[in-house]
């Protein structure tokens, strides 16, 4: 048993990954502002090796009282894609890149650091991404991530770095602003999908299998420590119009495929998977089976809170 510390643990990787090391009989405790949501932690109190602190990786005082004695540090707290990094510019640098430096110098030096970084630190590649192609974010996301991840490498040499594929599927605090999330929302509420770039690469991961490579960095720290991974599955790399027509499939909703204009966040890239897969990991949930999913739950609840979109709060500049 572990006494792990998770910051931004009332997030969508945060609340799966919490009740998978509960269900694996580690001691828990989240860190967490509870800017979005706090009721779906109300289930874990019920155990006895949960505990909540709410508290800001930049209050460095209660951040350090939280992170003492814990043997593991799950680090989650972020302003998390573009459009919310877009709408909060300053708050992304401070919280992206100052606080995960406040986490750090927080630790002491045996204690396990996991970091969850990103595959938006590649951008726009032309090739396949290994772990030592450049970083080359083209979005403030990707940017304060790569700063990040490159504070947590060079300062904390007992760390473990998953740059994840694109998140995907269903978890107690949902998120609706993840490129499949979203375009499963959108088949079912509206109908149709308006898409641009449909040719562009992405790589995804479901949320439960991001909870489980937390578990096996775990399980795994003494060959892993030191290192930074792609965390995703070679069979999931897909172009959005692979996404789309699977959801047309399911949904028959209507695709306009429009070309000439571009996203703003315009990643287009495939990623090897190699280096953490030789080591024993590998994903267990597809993106079918996510898509289901997703689709049970659009059907059956309402989801016009902008907590859910990620950007709903906060508005700072």
């Amino acid at each position: 048993m572990k006494k792990v510390l998770i910051t931004g643990g009332a997030g969508y990787i945060g609340t799966e990954l919490t009740s998978l090391l509960l269900e694996s009989g580690h001691e828990v405790t989240v860190y967490d502002t509870l800017m979005y949501d706090g009721a779906i932690l109300i289930p874990f109190f019920k155990d006895n090796n949960f505990k909540f602190i709410k508290g800001d990786i930049l209050d460095t005082e209660k951040l350090s009282e939280a992170i003492k004695g814990q043997d593991v540090v799950i680090h989650l707290a972020a302003v998390v894609g573009y459009f919310a990094c877009d709408k909060n510019k300053r708050l992304s640098v401070d919280i992206n890149v100052k606080g995960t430096k406040n986490v750090i110098d927080c630790m002491t030096e045996d204690q396990l650091l996991l970091f969850g970084s990103t595959g938006s630190n590649y951008g726009k590649v032309d090739g396949i991404c290994l772990e030592t192609t450049p970083l080359n974010p083209s979005t403030l996301y990707g940017e304060t991530k790569t700063e990040a991840e490159e504070i947590v490498m060079a300062e904390h040499k007992n760390s473990i770095a998953y740059r994840f594929a694109t998140a995907f599927g269903v978890s107690p605090r949902l998120r609706m602003d993840l490129l499949i999330n979203d375009l499963a929302y959108k088949a079912v509420t509206d109908g149709c999908l308006v898409i641009y770039q449909s040719t562009a690469m992405r790589t995804f991961i479901h949320v439960r299998d991001m909870a489980m490579s937390f578990l096996f960095a775990i399980h795994n720290a003494d060959k892993m420590k030191g290192e930074v991974y792609n965390c995703g599955s070679n069979s999931l790399n897909y172009s959005k119009r692979d996404i789309c027509e699977m959801i047309k499939e399911k949904t028959d909703c209507y695709i306009h495929y429009n070309d000439f204009d571009y996203d703003k966040d315009n990643r287009d890239y495939e990623v090897s998977y190699d280096k953490l897969q030789s080591l024993g990991f590998d994903v267990s949930v597809s993106v079918e089976e996510g898509i289901d999913e997703l689709l049970s739950v659009y059907k059956v609840l309402n989801f016009v809170d902008q907590r859910y979109l990620n950007t709903g709060f906060p508005e700072i500049n």
